[in-house]
């Protein structure tokens, strides 16, 4: 008996380290996806600075973003790849139009004419402003009458009043770039004109995630999605460029700097990061990577400050501050909302078990099988 419970008590402590560990992962990971993102916004930034094309530096970034995700997308759902139609292309366009031209669009124009810092901290606003066009076309209902309720309607209202706070009040600085590691500081262009932007980029970003439930529904390969729709914004790029960036010389790489922003886009942004994505949000769910989105954040304001010279300024600290506790009203929302989901289901399903015992006894008494 003494071995058998030295036995059970060295299982219990060895699956109670796997535990630690794979937590401990998980939280690396999602950290590490986190700083992943935060360097693309100091990136694109510096591209931008550097003088490359808002049009052309996309373009780049969807050619290695298609290269990387096609392989994966074509050997790994070989097999559950359903056929394709027409129809259903020309969805997955339109899905591009708004997931990829339009976010990537007017994200690269936000941060144009904005700042690294601020652009981060309105795309806190995303999960709530998903959460308003989820509810206007009934993919969400909203229950006032329930303490999850009252709290995503709540965050979502803290989380646009906040993005508007940002837009409307830029307030004096806060923080001069006294850190500054590189010869020139970046300069906020027009302050309003970038929150727009940003806001613009939240809406399509918003917009690509409502629209991906039914598309996913009809079509459950997401790997082969994503790439199908990357290669579809590749092609609406493009057709774009052929208007508006017709000289060739914008089109040449003419730097190594260069070459490494666009390297960086392509691999770590859309390869490496949606890899990672992908993995923390099977292991620890949507909400889990959700929640560290405020980290990204911080780290961007960090990064911004010492590497570009980034000016802190009081409307968009507390236009931060009021998106991301929007973002924590509407992700506890969720989470509350799952787990009383959870508990109605395990009580319809004693209910159900409860009735069908009762049926067998009356059957039983009665003589009736």
């Amino acid at each position: 008996m003494r071995r058998a419970d030295r036995s059970y008590s060295f299982q219990q402590k060895r699956m109670v380290l796997v535990s630690v560990s794979e937590k401990v992962k998980l939280l690396v990971a999602v950290l590490a996806l986190q700083v992943c993102y935060a360097g693309f916004h100091i990136v694109s930034r510096t591209a931008l600075n550097m003088g490359i094309s808002k049009i052309v530096f996309p373009v780049y970034r969807n050619i290695i973003a298609l290269a990387l995700l096609a392989p994966f997308a074509y050997f790994l759902e070989k097999k559950d790849r359903p056929p394709l139609t027409l129809s259903f292309l020309f969805q997955l366009f339109l899905l591009a139009l708004c997931g990829i031209t339009a976010n990537q669009g007017f994200y690269l124009l936000g941060l144009y004419y904005l700042s690294p810092t601020y652009a981060s901290a309105i795309q806190n606003s995303v999960p709530a402003i998903t959460f308003a066009m989820a509810a206007a076309l009934g993919l969400e209902q909203i229950n006032i009458k329930c303490r999850y309720g009252v709290a995503k309607v709540v965050g979502t209202i803290a989380s646009i009043g906040g993005a508007t706070v940002i837009t409307l009040y830029k307030g004096p600085p806060l923080l001069d770039g006294k850190l500054l590691l590189v010869s020139s500081a970046n300069t906020i262009l027009n302050w309003t004109l970038g929150c727009v932007y940003i806001l613009g980029n939240c809406i399509a970003w918003s917009g690509w995630m409502v629209l991906q439930v039914p598309v996913l529904k009809k079509y459950p390969a997401r790997l082969s999605v994503t790439t199908i729709t990357c290669f579809f914004g590749l092609i609406q790029f493009l057709i774009i460029a052929a208007f508006a960036e017709k000289d060739i010389e914008r089109w040449k790489v003419h730097s190594g700097g260069e070459l490494l922003t666009i390297l960086y886009a392509g691999l770590v942004a859309s390869g490496i990061s949606f890899s990672l994505q992908i993995w923390c949000i099977d292991r620890g769910g949507p909400l889990f990577v959700a929640v560290f989105q405020p980290v990204q954040t911080v780290v961007v304001a960090i990064m911004a400050t010492a590497i570009l010279g980034d000016e802190l300024y009081l409307g968009g600290i507390i236009g931060s501050i009021l998106i991301v506790l929007g973002l924590y009203f509407v992700l506890w929302g969720k989470s509350e909302e799952k787990a009383a989901q959870v508990v109605e289901e395990k009580d319809l399903r004693r209910h159900l078990l409860d009735r069908e015992t009762s049926y067998k006894e009356i059957g039983a008494v009665s003589g009736i099988p």
